[in-house]
């Protein structure tokens, strides 16, 4: 195999996309909406624990549980995703491909370890 100096100068997180542009990093599990909806049911729980604690740590919990919940829904989502693109392929004319599904793997393994 020749080294590619092009390809070994993209940042990890970038493969060219099928015009030659990198394509963008990592998407984030949850929606912007998600995480806003998720971020303000847990501030309120913070900004009223003085006046009713036991109230505001059931709504903490409920968030949590709500969002471990959706996080567990988007990871298995892009699991299956991911197995579909690379299952079945012939190893031998699909090497580009099994490399990118590789990466994927690396990639969302390392991000579920820095959490």
């Amino acid at each position: 195999m020749m080294y590619d100096q092009s390809r070994a100068q993209q940042p990890p997180d970038k493969r060219p996309g099928s015009a030659g542009r990198p394509t963008p990093g990592p998407e984030p599990l949850l929606g912007a909406d998600e995480r806003a909806e998720l971020t303000g049911r847990l501030n309120h729980a913070l900004n009223t624990f003085a006046h009713s604690p036991l109230e505001a740590l059931e709504e903490a919990e409920t968030a949590f549980d709500e969002a471990a919940a959706q996080l567990m829904g988007a990871l298995t989502e892009r699991r299956r995703a991911l197995h579909a693109g690379w299952h079945g392929q012939d190893p031998e004319t699909q090497g580009e491909e099994l490399r990118h599904a590789l990466r994927q793997y690396r990639e969302m393994t390392q991000r579920l370890l820095r959490m």
